[in-house]
């Protein structure tokens, strides 16, 4: 007897023992949740790759702050009159925009506007995602075709048509992006997805613009893939926009708002023409070189 009790002492002491260890370990979970909730490392939101500039950086800090916050997706949100989260709007096309009006925060191109306005300390990429890809700060281009390989954090990423860009976001590196995607979510980290209506990418210099800069006037005034009238359209600026001038030639007549002229300006950051009629300055631009070809 007194050995089968001293087993049976023995058996409790061991089940005492696992059940003690048990719950501690669940204690231990309770007490260290950021053990169990902290993001992967493919999930984080900061620069992911070497070779960014400083102000590329900053402005992925920037965009990452209001990731960290968890600030909202707002359809036309960051839009104010300052770079900065404001209250959205409904979106005709969006069920799931219902209560943007009620959310603090920013859309695709809001979001950019907010993180280079920090890095460069000027609201140097007010507008839509079309103004913004083609904005003439753009220190180097890439095609949907060059993929990521030449990409580094901070390039901005767009999708549509030359026409119509209807998304932009920004690059961290690794293949991973920061993005106000869409209604009923928060700004986040996602993968890059180069299928679809992926259009291709820029680098923002936010240093003062190079080149031969002038402003158009009018509304919906369209660039051309070549210098006439009836070639395929590639983009209408919406209003007066800031544009580069790589060289100018004489070629179809044009007549349109009063005026009459021949000459024609390339547009490198469109790979477009426009007639100079709409170019704020002389018929023939001073300083811009003709064409070659």
């Amino acid at each position: 007897m007194r050995d089968r009790t001293g087993l049976i002492g023995a058996v409790i002491g061991v089940l005492t023992l696992i059940t003690w260890a048990s719950a501690s370990s669940a204690d231990a979970a309770e007490r260290t949740p950021t053990t169990i909730t902290a993001p992967h490392d493919d999930e984080r939101c900061a620069v992911l790759a070497p070779g960014a500039s400083a102000g590329a950086e900053q402005a992925i800090a920037a965009a990452c702050a209001q990731v960290a916050a968890g600030v909202w997706y707002t359809w036309g949100g960051g839009h104010g009159t300052r770079p900065g989260a404001t209250y959205g709007q409904v979106d005709p096309t969006d069920p799931a925009s219902e209560h943007d009006p009620e959310r603090l925060g920013f859309d695709c191109s809001g979001l950019v506007r907010y993180a280079y306005a920090q890095a460069a300390g000027s609201d140097i990429l007010n507008g839509d995602a079309g103004a913004q890809y083609y904005t003439a700060r753009a220190a180097s281009r890439f095609t949907a075709a060059q993929g990521l390989a030449p990409l580094l954090p901070g390039d901005l990423l767009a999708w549509g048509t030359s026409q119509d860009l209807h998304h932009i976001a920004i690059y961290l590196g690794a293949g991973k992006m920061v993005e106000a995607r869409q209604s009923g979510t928060k700004l986040m980290v996602s993968d890059v997805r180069l299928g679809g209506d992926y259009f291709g990418a820029l680098r923002v210099n936010t240093g003062a613009v190079t080149g031969h800069v002038f402003h158009t006037w009018g509304t919906g005034v369209w660039t051309k893939a070549q210098p006439s009238t009836k070639a395929a359209r590639v983009y209408a600026f919406p209003g007066p926009t800031t544009i580069r001038v790589e060289c100018q030639k004489h070629a179809e007549v044009v007549t349109a708002d009063g005026y009459t002229n021949d000459a024609w300006s390339y547009l490198p950051d469109y790979r477009a023409w426009v007639t100079n009629i709409y170019i704020q300055g002389p018929a023939w631009l001073d300083d811009v070189p003709t064409c070659t070809s």
